[in-house]
């Protein structure tokens, strides 16, 4: 691998890495900035993961890189009709768990296929897609399936995606403050007796108005950590087909019995956790804590003026008389997470002394590359350090260095 590609995978691990610790407020957000966030949220586990087209996906600390996902073709088939997906089975099935016993090691996409179209209403479908978590290229974090439904009326694509978060980490999704803004009809978001978190939407493909392609979908969060995403158009294809009838085929209450249908029980607890467990690997540091320690190891000076993020992962602005800068810092604690994604990141890192081994990309100066520090120590705590490209790179590389590499981080719970 050439130097300037093996940069850039790594600043791509690191920005990744540094990104999952944020969260967005959404009441700050527009409508319209909601909707494309939205949008961009369930094509990651839906139309990313079924879809023919060339895609990337971030997956937890490393990256997946998704080439044509195509698919097995099923041809066109008759569904049978589904007393799981109308409204009168839909309360039975609201309360779904990941089963305790016998969870299948994997399940392949025909399965998966298999029980989507089993939970359908009555009608034809063609283009069948299935994807397990036996595929090489999602390594079993996601599961998905995709078919065009006609009931006689018209054809609809409908796509099925499901992941699984850690518990209480899953980033819930909500209504948009303003529905005439974000271009949507109806949406309720409700909580079902087991605590999952439902959310039933009737949009459009686009809130700009550019067509006016319908797209309905609902998505469910569970207390185990499920997240499954449906959703269905009034076209045969999510983007540039013309539309095929009125409104989709499904109604809310079919959407709301598919997603809490207890047949997905076997495919939930064959999917793996995406995602890092924030709670294993959280050292105990509070945001105040970091700053504290960041303010500890910057030179004679440099001072902290603000800060965002989480406890995990933040952004720290600096300043140095009238010049100003920014930091972003991870503080991680991999001792008993029982997870090797390290492993990988770090394999072409060098070694220091006391047994650390150091990634250092970038510039010093920052004017072509921002410079990245990213450290794991023989105790397992990792210390990874970006001097951000705004404002005036405040530090050299050897004070970014020096702060990758104290010994000031230390586990506290």
């Amino acid at each position: 691998m050439s130097e300037p590609d093996k940069f850039e995978d790594d600043l791509l691990y690191a920005l990744t890495r540094t990104g999952e610790g944020f969260r967005t407020e959404q009441a700050d957000l527009v409508a319209g900035g909601y909707r494309r966030g939205r949008s961009r949220w369930r094509r990651r586990s839906t139309a990313a993961v079924v879809g023919g087209a060339a895609a990337l996906a971030l997956v937890g600390t490393g990256t997946v890189y998704l080439g044509s996902l195509g698919g097995k073709d099923a041809g066109t088939v008759s569904a049978a009709s589904a007393p799981a997906a109308t409204a009168g089975s839909a309360a039975a099935a609201a309360t779904p768990t990941t089963a305790k016993s016998s969870a299948p090691a994997v399940v392949s996409g025909d399965e998966v296929l298999a029980t989507f179209q089993a939970l359908l209403p009555k009608g034809e479908t063609s283009e069948a897609n299935g994807r397990g978590t036996d595929d090489e290229w999602l390594d079993g974090t996601f599961a998905s399936a995709s078919v065009v439904f006609d009931d006689g009326q018209g054809k609809s694509l409908v796509q099925i995606g499901i992941q699984k978060h850690h518990p209480k980490q899953a980033q819930v999704p909500t209504c948009p403050p303003d529905f005439k803004l974000a271009r949507v009809d109806s949406c309720a978001d409700t909580t079902l007796p087991d605590g999952s978190k439902l959310l039933l939407e009737q949009g459009y493909e686009y809130s700009d108005g550019r067509a006016d392609t319908k797209e309905w979908h609902a998505t469910l969060t569970g207390p185990d950590g499920r997240s499954i995403s449906l959703s269905e158009w009034n076209a045969p294809k999510e983007k540039g087909a013309p539309d095929s009838r009125p409104n989709p085929p499904l109604t809310l209450d079919q959407l709301k019995g598919i997603v809490t249908d207890r047949s997905w029980d076997r495919v939930v607890a064959a999917v793996k956790y995406d995602g890092i467990d924030e709670e294993a690997v959280d050292p105990g540091l509070s945001l105040p804590d970091r700053e504290t320690v960041l303010a500890g190891l910057l030179p004679p000076g440099v001072t902290v003026t603000g800060r965002s993020g989480t406890a995990l992962a933040a952004t720290f602005q600096l300043a140095q008389g009238q010049a100003a800068g920014s930091l972003m810092l991870r503080v991680e604690n991999w001792a008993h997470s029982g997870s090797v994604q390290g492993e990988r990141a770090f394999k072409d890192a060098n070694t220091l002394p006391d047994g650390s081994r150091i990634l250092v990309n970038g510039d010093p100066d920052g004017k072509e590359k921002p410079l990245t520090v990213n450290v794991l120590r023989p105790d397992g705590m990792e210390v990874l350090v970006y001097q951000m490209p705004t404002g005036k790179p405040l530090l050299t590389a050897d004070q970014v260095k020096a702060i990758a590499t104290s010994p000031a981080w230390k586990v506290y719970k």
